[in-house]
């Protein structure tokens, strides 16, 4: 292989591991984010028209359109208890797939939560989050996120794994 494609094909290289590093810095700014109820920054992760698809508590979804709906529920009374009480929104290392200037993460999430002394689970999710590189970086598009209920949908999630 010549010098040129050998530079260019380290160069290629490079730049995916540069891409799945600053996804992996912008999905794990997520959590300290939301966790200590800085919500416009938190809404900014998104861009304009995104938005975050999740389970609510009593099993029902919802999605919210970013920037201004994902930043609006840091302040609902819910999450504010959680904060309140002491909490951490955990994103595990996802599988991550970059296609140009799109890209891919599949992986888990937990929220922890502080009772007393004590913390345990409170929740875990399965997300599959959908990337563009825009020019401030690496922004999510959506984020589909379920509950670990063994329900279908949160099985056909997990095995999105398989798919990118």
């Amino acid at each position: 292989m010549d010098t040129e494609r050998r530079l260019a094909a380290l160069e290629a290289r490079l730049r995916k591991a540069e891409d799945h590093l600053e996804i992996l810095n912008l999905l794990n700014t997520y959590g300290p984010l939301v966790a200590s109820a800085t919500a416009e920054p938190a809404g900014k992760l998104w861009v304009e028209g995104g938005g975050y698809n999740f389970t609510l508590p009593d099993g029902g979804t919802k999605r919210l359109a970013a920037p201004d709906e994902v930043a609006g529920m840091y302040s609902w009374p819910g999450h504010l208890d959680l904060v309140n009480t002491g909490c951490a929104h955990l994103t595990a290392t996802p599988k991550i797939t970059v296609d140009g200037d799109e890209a891919q993460a599949v992986g888990y999430s937990v929220v922890i939560l502080r009772e007393g002394e004590r913390w345990f689970l409170w929740r875990a999710a399965v997300n599959h989050w959908t990337l563009r590189r825009t020019e401030d970086g690496w922004r999510i598009v959506e984020r589909f996120n379920r509950a670990l209920d063994g329900s279908e949908e949160s099985h056909a999630t997990m095995r999105k794994v398989l798919a990118i």
